[in-house]
Parts: structure tokens; C-alpha cells; sequence
């Protein structure tokens, strides 16, 4: 056999392989993580629910849903196991990675403009307005309806009727 037919299938068994070993690593990951749980840290399952970890058995794991309220999950059921910063932040909404300088986003667009004496006053200056050329050339609109009234300007099979 020819070397060049055997490349094809040479590269296919070699890319199967590459794949195959990333997500061997993946999973070794995240069963290490799983296995590193300890009672107290903030967890989300696969399902998407966070919950607080009470107790960690061999294959299950205890989980604390709301306070006083405890279930029994699978320990392949956990996702991710969160630091605590982060827990604290989804599940009881605490906001402690605000911006030290107290930036605060303001409610309109003008000082976004990057001129410094921009202000609201010269937004109303600005005309969005029609041109009066076009006004001009424009039919006005007594004069459409009174054509529509008489049934001019209408072509073939057009009704008043809207």
C-alpha cells in the first residue's frame, strides 16, 4: 500500500485521539472538584440550583436548599462548586465587587458626548424636523383629499376605503 492512502486514516485515528484525551482530562477535573467539596461551600447543580454543602458521603452528597430545607443529591448532580464571593453574590445578591472609585453610570447620554459644555439645552437646539423644500413640493393634504373625494388620483380597482 501507498503511503498517501493510509494518511487520510492515519490523521482521523490521531485527531479521535487528541479528543478523546481533552475530555478524559475534563472529566478527571471534575471529579476532582467534586471530590474536594467540603461541608459549607456554596455548590449549583447541573439543574441549575445553588445550594450549601451539609454533608459529603461516597457516591451522595447532602445539600442545604433553603434554610432548614435538606435533599440528597447525587454527587455527579454538582456542577460547580463556587468560591464564596461568588455564592454570596448569586444567591443573596451581595454586591461587594463594586467599583472602588464609586463609579456610577448616569441616566442619559450627555456626558458621553466628550464635549464639556454639553448639556440639555443644546440637545433641544438640535432640528430633526422635515425640510421646508420638501414641504413645498409636497401635495398638501387638503388637496389630497379633495382629489380622494372626487376619485382623481386613484388608479384601476383603488377604493376610498382603508
Amino acid at each position: 500500500m501507498d503511503i498517501l492512502t493510509l494518511l487520510p486514516f492515519i490523521v482521523l485515528i490521531g485527531a479521535m485521539f487528541l479528543m478523546t484525551r481533552s475530555a478524559k482530562k475534563k472529566q478527571a477535573a471534575a471529579a476532582q472538584m467534586r471530590n474536594d467539596m467540603q461541608p459549607g461551600t456554596g455548590v449549583r447543580t447541573i439543574g441549575g440550583m445553588y445550594a450549601t454543602v451539609k454533608e459529603v458521603h461516597d457516591d451522595t452528597v447532602l445539600l442545604e436548599i433553603a434554610p432548614g430545607v435538606h435533599a440528597i443529591y447525587a454527587k455527579n448532580a454538582v456542577g460547580a462548586v463556587l468560591d464564596d464571593a461568588e455564592y454570596n453574590r448569586i444567591v443573596h445578591g451581595d454586591d461587594d465587587e463594586l467599583d472602588a472609585d464609586g463609579t456610577v453610570v448616569p441616566d442619559d447620554a450627555s456626558s458621553l458626548t466628550g464635549e464639556p459644555g454639553a448639556d440639555k439645552a443644546d440637545a433641544a437646539k438640535i432640528d430633526l424636523g422635515k425640510d421646508e423644500a420638501a414641504d413645498d413640493d409636497a401635495e398638501s393634504k387638503d388637496d389630497v383629499a379633495a382629489k380622494d373625494a372626487k376619485g382623481e388620483g386613484k388608479a384601476d380597482g383603488e377604493t376610498g376605503t382603508k
